[in-house]
């Protein structure tokens, strides 16, 4: 029976708990979904849903994303990336590979919560910010990848495999062309990357209308994110 239990536990669907929107929650059900795996949600609309995430010590740190998987309730995006990248082999062959992918993560993941911030902030300030995410963009993000990809003309970032760095960056860019279109006229190399990339089945599943992916926010998800976090 102990035996059988176990096997159910590690059969268990993912579960996902968060507003029902993209946020740093998005970033997860990419990779989750690059890597095939199906997933529950468990949607967030309510103070009293979150206090009593809280109430019950499933939160480490008193804050989501919160993942439920393989027996474990995981908090902090980056460690939730980490685990699911690690688990399904999107994390590298080596110490080498896995510390390249980490820090085009770390840098791509910059950028993108600029754009998870950009809702909040007031209507005036939309416009700008958009200017400065282009800026940052095309200045600092985008040149180093179009670099990688020309040097060592390979398909994807790191060890000619698909990983957790490539799921972020075609993540960015296109929430990037959402209010940008043309964002990567400058660079060939990252305009033939982001269509292959696309192009990975299970990538290009989650891409489909019907799936999990989240639109853009919209002014229901920033009120229920009020609703949610704010005092």
């Amino acid at each position: 029976m102990m035996k059988a239990s176990k096997t159910a536990m590690a059969e268990k669907k993912p579960k996902l708990h968060y507003p029902n929107g993209r946020g740093r929650m998005e970033t997860v059900r990419w990779v989750l979904a690059a890597a095939g795996v199906e997933f529950e949600e468990e949607f967030l609309e309510t103070k009293e849903q979150l206090q009593k995430l809280q109430d019950g010590n499933h939160l480490l740190f008193q804050q989501v994303p919160m993942v439920e998987i393989d027996g474990m309730k995981l908090v902090q995006t980056r460690s939730i990336l980490h685990y699911i990248a690690d688990k399904h082999n999107l994390f590298g062959r080596d110490l080498k590979e896995r510390t390249l992918i980490d820090m085009y993560v770390e840098g791509t993941l910059d950028l993108l919560e600029l754009i998870i911030m950009h809702p909040f902030l007031k209507p005036d300030d939309q416009q700008k910010e958009v200017v400065s995410m282009a800026q940052k963009a095309i200045l600092r993000y985008f040149p180093v990848f179009e670099k990688v990809l020309r040097e060592h003309g390979q398909r994807f970032l790191v060890g000619n495999q698909l990983s957790l760095a490539d799921v972020v960056l075609l993540q960015t860019i296109l929430a990037l062309e959402e209010k940008i279109p043309n964002i990567l006229a400058s660079f060939p190399h990252l305009q033939e990357y982001s269509v292959k990339v696309s192009n990975v089945p299970t990538i290009r599943k989650f891409l489909e209308p019907g799936s999990k992916k989240k639109p853009p926010p919209d002014e229901i998800y920033v009120r229920t994110v009020y609703n949610v976090f704010m005092p």
